[in-house]
């Protein structure tokens, strides 16, 4: 087999398993992708276009919710969840054309994401360890200034390494979530969110590819899809009973690792 397909389809593994969990999926790849040595300008291009089929997977799962929104807009309900993502979204969506190129150029490196990870874990412990009441149960019922409190931590992860997933999901506790619920709202978050960031990125890095290079995104989108779908549901099961303590340890070791590994 093409060493090109493997490695695109450890990394759609990669991207599909971290996406949706408080780890760093951004992180992860740029990881994986320096250890296997799939870090040219196509392979960038190519990680931006695998999650994708990570956030594909979150509406197919969610499909008939997302539906039976769009059939009921108009719904005081339905408004308040679209009003909410919407509000949820803007501070990263401004924030990020402002410092965009210069995340890119400057802490897209495994150094800087190696301390994203540790100071990220130690966060989640002490967020565990801190919040204790909530108010909100369903993703459905939460207000303006929690969804905008979101959107506010949902910037942290604009830098490489601490989690979209994890920002929103740990900001959403703080502010009086559950863990399904704040879970399930960062699940529906991320879909305007990564289909706006990950579309600019196409749109500036398409003209480099080539006919060549369909069958390496075709086999890291599809793999990406079907590994995130399952994580997904496995999640959701998991944060039913657990704390998030145990990805807190995991991102503290990993991230120690990989400082000793390149330094």
């Amino acid at each position: 087999m093409d060493t090109d397909l493997i490695k695109a389809a450890i990394l759609g593994v990669v991207e599909g398993v971290t996406e949706f969990l408080p780890v760093s999926s951004t992180g992860h790849l740029i990881l994986a992708g320096d250890i296997i040595g799939f870090t040219s300008e196509t392979a960038k291009t190519f990680e931006i276009f695998i999650q994708l089929g990570a956030i594909l997977s979150v509406v197919w799962l969610y499909r008939e919710k997302i539906l039976s929104s769009i059939k009921g807009l108009g719904s005081e309900k339905t408004n308040r969840l679209f009003l909410n993502l919407l509000i949820a979204f803007l501070p990263a969506a401004v924030f990020g054309l402002i410092t965009h190129s210069f995340i890119k150029r400057h802490l897209f490196n495994p150094v800087t994401v190696a301390f994203a990870l540790i100071l990220g874990g130690i966060a989640i412990l002490v967020i565990e360890r801190v919040v204790k009441r909530t108010v909100v149960t369903d993703a459905d019922d939460v207000s303006l200034t929690q969804a905008l409190g979101i959107g506010l931590a949902q910037t942290l992860s604009l830098f490489p390494g601490v989690s979209r997933a994890g920002a929103t999901i740990m900001g959403a506790m703080c502010l009086g979530l559950d863990r399904k619920a704040a879970t399930e709202f960062s699940f529906f978050l991320a879909i305007p969110t990564m289909f706006a960031a990950t579309s600019y990125d196409l749109l500036k890095n398409l003209h480099g590819l080539t006919a060549a290079d369909l069958p390496v995104f075709a086999v890291g989108f599809i793999i990406s899809f079907f590994s995130a779908l399952f994580v997904i549901k496995a999640f959701l099961g998991f944060v039913k009973k657990h704390t998030f303590n145990s990805f807190a340890v995991y991102r503290i070791i990993f991230g120690a690792a990989v400082l000793f590994y390149y330094t």
